[in-house]
């Protein structure tokens, strides 16, 4: 039998990491309540490519490392090898009580509440909101870096 205390996982990119990767992962943790653990997955390079059209600019194992090093993460390991993100492996691994889904991921969160009523769990799926300062992203800090480094 399991302890009571709650594992949340969440999952990401983690690609250049930013305040609002570490916002994200903290109001995840603070969602399993007071003495949570959370268990993030990396995703590895070649889902990235497949799912962002481009390679990651920091390797897996590294993203992983700086991940780990976060004091609100607990664990942080790499996702599966596959082709596709296997959702259900990662579920029947770490064994979370509630996973968190990020405010721009409506696809992931719908292919997992397809998946977790499938299967009769009674995982919680709780979507994390945005960050309230400026929007950030991966995406625009390297939109930025090129748009001050072409000037």
């Amino acid at each position: 039998m399991r302890s009571e205390r709650k594992i949340v996982l969440a999952a990401g990119t983690f690609d250049l990491l930013h305040y609002g990767h570490v916002y994200h992962l903290t109001e995840a943790k603070k969602a399993g309540g007071e003495d949570a653990k959370l268990v993030v997955v990396v995703a590895r390079d070649s889902i990235v490519v497949k799912r962002k059209g481009t390679e990651p600019i920091v390797p897996e194992e590294q993203r992983r490392a700086v991940v780990e090093a976060l004091k609100v993460v607990d664990e942080a390991i790499l996702g599966p090898g596959l082709e596709e993100m296997d959702m259900q492996s990662i579920i029947e691994s770490v064994r979370p009580d509630i996973i968190a889904v990020g405010y721009d991921r409506r696809d992931i969160e719908d292919d997992l509440r397809r998946l977790l009523s499938n299967s009769g769990s009674r995982i919680q799926i709780v979507r994390i909101g945005r960050f309230g300062g400026k929007e950030l992203s991966t995406s625009r800090i390297k939109r930025r870096i090129l748009e001050r480094h072409q000037r």
